[in-house]
């Protein structure tokens, strides 16, 4: 991510929050500079106009990656953006040695656990989070609209 980048993926991702309205599910307002501002690491994927149209976020959670988010505009979406992004967010852990990834997504909506489920995530019980993925778990009380889920995938 270049500074230069952050009015686009400011837009990009309130841009994929509309995905959630359009299926009936009313997150709380959202301001994702602080996302973008306080991420370890942000990949950005640009579009055919070299502007932003998706990106990944990751930071460090208990001593290996945790995914905060992956956004894509849904003007790019179906077609890869959001599995490139999270095919190098993989990649890229796998290099650095780490053996696990971890994130928390909606449990049933198709473009969250069910997505995830079928790149290779899988749910991680309780007793296996670490104390820094068990406050973030409740840090993120107010966005469980719906049934949420924690999982992990081990670096291919």
């Amino acid at each position: 991510m270049r500074a230069k980048d952050e009015p686009d993926l400011v837009r990009v991702s309130l841009a994929a929050d509309t995905v959630f309205a359009d299926a009936g599910v009313e997150l709380p307002p959202d301001d994702p500079r602080p996302l973008l501002a306080h991420a370890d690491r942000v990949l950005v994927a640009t579009g055919p106009d070299g502007r932003p149209c998706g990106l990944a976020a990751t930071v460090v959670v208990d001593g290996h990656p945790h995914l905060e988010q992956i956004a894509v505009d849904p003007d790019h979406g179906r077609r890869g953006v959001g599995s490139a992004l999270l095919a190098a967010v993989c990649a890229e852990a796998a290099a650095a040695g780490h053996g696990t990834i971890t994130l928390t997504t909606f449990r049933d909506l198709p473009w969250n656990g069910p997505w995830y489920t079928a790149r290779g995530f899988a749910p991680l019980p309780r007793e296996r989070w670490g104390p820094e993925l068990a406050r973030l778990w409740e840090a993120e009380a107010d966005i469980r609209v719906l049934p949420r889920i924690v999982m992990a995938k081990e670096p291919a």
